[in-house]
């Protein structure tokens, strides 16, 4: 995995070597977020972001949208806050139900969910910070389905979280979604590498 903190214009590949190597690039990352997705509880799923993840994004859109200089200029100003810092973990996190209409009262229940977001290492618990771009509750009080939260660690908490079998949990604390998952290994090894 790189270990690199932002996407330039050198690291996209032209439109046309993209396309040829598209499924390979795609089959790797799949691989990546394999052990970056957690779920927690019955609706949300977590997928920690890194530099790889954000990069087949880009290409992604620029492949699909066609869109050249002009566009890239967009996907990395929008990407480019997600790939991890030094000392943070970055995920999205989908509330995803199928049912139209069991979607449309659990997202005007949880509003505000993305403040609640955290996780916890031993009695250290760490507040999530939504992404500052736009507020991803409306004013009458739905959540959006898709949101973005950081996780900003101390030193110390770096430690303790790289601690082979290290308990951690993620969950909410919001009164209608106040679930928790633990992390399972195979997750907490792969985030542990996302710290510089």
């Amino acid at each position: 995995m790189s270990m690199k903190r932002e996407i330039t214009a050198a690291d996209i590949l032209p439109w046309a070597e993209y396309a040829r190597a598209r499924a390979e690039h795609r089959r790797r990352t799949s691989a990546i977020k394999r052990n970056r997705r957690v779920e927690v509880g019955p609706y949300v799923t977590f997928y920690f972001e890194s530099f790889d993840t954000m990069w087949l994004q880009v290409q992604e859109m620029l492949h699909i949208e066609k869109g050249g200089e002009e566009q890239l200029k967009d996907e990395l100003a929008a990407y480019n806050p997600l790939i991890p810092k030094e000392r943070e973990l970055v995920a999205t996190f989908m509330i995803e139900i199928d049912d139209p209409l069991r979607r449309a009262r659990v997202l005007a229940a949880v509003g505000g969910i993305e403040e609640t977001a955290f996780l916890q290492i031993g009695g250290d618990k760490i507040a999530a910070r939504p992404e500052a771009d736009q507020d991803r509750t409306s004013a009458e009080g739905k959540a959006s389905s898709v949101q973005f939260v950081h996780f900003h660690f101390s030193d110390a908490q770096i430690e303790a979280f790289r601690q082979p079998g290290a308990q951690v949990i993620l969950g909410f604390s919001h009164p209608a979604y106040s679930h928790m998952a633990v992390l399972g290994e195979n997750a907490r090894e792969a985030l542990a590498g996302d710290f510089g």
